[in-house]
């Protein structure tokens, strides 16, 4: 037989037993929540306010406690690469949000104790914006970080 079949027919049955293994929930896998317990209300959100509503926060106060990067001019806003991390005590939530997006919830992501509270992401921007990660803590304390990200070319269909 020649090598390349063989490499072919292993590989394929690896992926089939990866697939077995991670069905039989052996191997943690990432799934979307389609459940009806996800903010839609937020992700909904045409602005800052409305999506702090949706999220069940009050607005929050800024804080030097949120390390927050983005860069300073994105050149394609299709793909703005941005971070946020805190070694603040019980931080529940991280949330992205960019004012002048057609959605401003750009991302959502929960933790839980003992992880450390620290992301990055991608986001899409339509135009020059003021872009916020906001750290929900435990205790009820909302705190964010901003910048003022400017966009050269807009990933927002615009």
């Amino acid at each position: 037989m020649p090598s390349t079949f063989r490499r072919r027919a292993v590989l394929g049955r690896s992926a089939q037993i990866a697939l077995l293994i991670a069905g039989a929930g052996v191997l943690p896998a990432a799934r979307a929540q389609t459940s009806g317990n996800w903010p839609k209300a937020a992700f909904d959100g045409k602005s800052l306010d409305e999506v702090y509503k949706g999220l069940g926060i009050a607005k929050p106060v800024e804080s030097a406690d949120i390390a927050f990067t983005a860069p300073d001019i994105a050149e394609n806003g299709a793909v703005v690469p941005i971070a946020a991390s805190t070694t603040l005590a019980g931080v529940k939530r991280i949330a992205f949000l960019v004012e002048k997006n057609p959605t401003t919830l750009a991302g959502l992501f929960d933790f839980t104790d003992g992880v450390e509270t620290s992301v990055k992401t991608r986001i899409k921007m339509q135009q020059t914006s003021n872009v916020l990660a906001v750290a929900v803590t435990g205790d009820g304390k909302e705190l964010y970080a901003q910048r003022e990200v400017k966009v050269t070319l807009g990933g927002c269909g615009g």
